[in-house]
């Protein structure tokens, strides 16, 4: 019961934000199968796919620029529904209309809204709270994120091979049905105020100071920032090598055991996240990295070299779910914590330009791999990545302690 109290007490906005992520989430069925769709159903090679990625970032450059912008200087709510509102639109027309290119530019059409008003989500959630409520309230979100995915994914794979656009109709209606609540139960969009010590590095600075300027002379936010854009290379590929590998190995049965698989993760969040966040109380962000990132990568190794058996791959995904939810409850409160609040939304949304960025170049990388050498080279390439994650997480974890002191009185 202690476990479950450690979520009381936050703001009512916050438990509004959580219904929303949830409703939105228990429609997601087509993220989870967007590398199957463009292998299976499109043809594409890995390589291929990669290619399109990367053109999906660059046009989200812009984009989450906007975005971030938007956030700091305009109604964060508002901005949500108005994102919701053309991304619903959009997979209405998926819907209807026949598997193309086309109908999968408009899908990316809606995941650029989606980009689009994520800093605007994810600061509302840091306005929300004062510090030393951020690790609980992001916890809890979280939670909420995957307590929707639990049955969505599976449907996904059950739905992938004759009825896909009603999943695309599934995802409409639940974006819209989360709009429609964030839209009438959040009216008061006020910053938390905060004076405690934790809150120190989070002063609001001049809201037209230069976030470049800032970002070059924070090296612990640079640091950081340039090892999520490494450590979402790493994490993607958990729905990328993943579901290929497991279709050259399982054949038809390959989408249906990786929707049961991207089930099970979640089953695992929602069970183990309140645990995870109440056992790790006191242990600092970049300790929770270090270890978050070490189980991913452990559950990968097992996975390189038994995917052939579907009792490992579900072992596997077990071992890279801990390491998930370890990672995640650390990092937005570690970041929420070093920024000034003014600034939020277009640090933000910079920090997911770099990791779009580079993680689409990598994958790109990482598919060549795969075409031409082989799954396990491809493996090794991404193991690589994950030794220099870890190296820089215990870079930073050094800096940080000088850095920001009054964070560990």
């Amino acid at each position: 019961m202690q476990i479950i109290n450690q979520y009381k007490g936050l703001r009512r906005e916050l438990y509004v934000l959580l219904i929303g992520r949830i409703m939105t989430n228990m429609g997601s069925m087509i993220w989870p199968m967007f590398t199957l769709i463009l292998n299976q159903k499109l043809g594409l090679s890995a390589g291929d796919i990669a290619k399109y990625m990367l053109l999906y970032s660059i046009a989200a450059f812009p984009i989450s620029l906007i975005g971030g912008k938007l956030a700091d200087k305009y109604n964060k709510r508002n901005i949500i529904v108005i994102c919701d509102a053309v991304s619903i639109a959009s997979y209405v027309y998926c819907a209807l209309v026949p598997l193309t290119l086309t109908s999968i530019i408009v899908f990316a059409l809606a995941s650029l809204f989606q980009s689009v008003e994520w800093p605007s989500y994810d600061a509302l959630v840091a306005d929300f709270t004062t510090s030393k409520d951020r690790d609980r309230a992001y916890s809890l979100q979280y939670l909420g994120a995957n307590l929707g995915l639990v049955l969505s994914p599976t449907i996904g794979g059950l739905l992938f091979n004759e009825h896909l656009n009603l999943a695309f109709l599934i995802n409409g209606i639940a974006i819209a049905v989360s709009t429609v609540l964030i839209f009438a139960l959040i009216k008061d969009v006020h910053r938390e105020e905060d004076d405690s010590v934790e809150s120190v590095y989070e002063a609001a600075i001049e809201s037209d100071a230069s976030t470049f300027r800032y970002l070059l002379t924070n090296r612990v936010v640079l640091l950081y920032i340039a090892i999520c854009a490494l450590a979402e290379t790493v994490y993607m590929m958990w729905d990328y090598l993943m579901p290929m590998d497991m279709a050259a190995a399982h054949g038809d049965a390959g989408s249906v055991l990786y929707g049961t698989i991207t089930s099970v993760n979640c089953i695992e969040v929602v069970l183990l996240t309140a645990v995870i966040t109440k056992l790790l109380t006191g242990m600092k962000g970049p300790h929770r990295m270090i270890l978050g990132q070490s189980l991913i990568l452990s559950g990968y190794v097992i996975f390189m070299f038994l995917f052939r058996s579907a009792a490992m791959c579900y072992v596997s995904i077990i071992v890279f779910t801990a390491g998930e939810i370890i990672n995640t409850i650390a990092s937005s409160p570690f970041l929420s914590r070093r920024i000034p609040a003014s600034h939020r939304g277009r640090i933000i949304s910079v920090m997911s330009i770099v990791c779009g960025g580079v993680g689409a170049v990598l994958r790109m990388v990482i598919g060549k791999v795969y075409d031409n050498d082989g799954s396990r080279a491809a493996w090794l390439f991404v193991l690589g990545l994950g030794a220099l994650i870890l190296s820089g997480l215990s870079l930073m974890s050094r800096w940080d302690r000088r850095d920001y002191k009054e964070l560990y009185r």
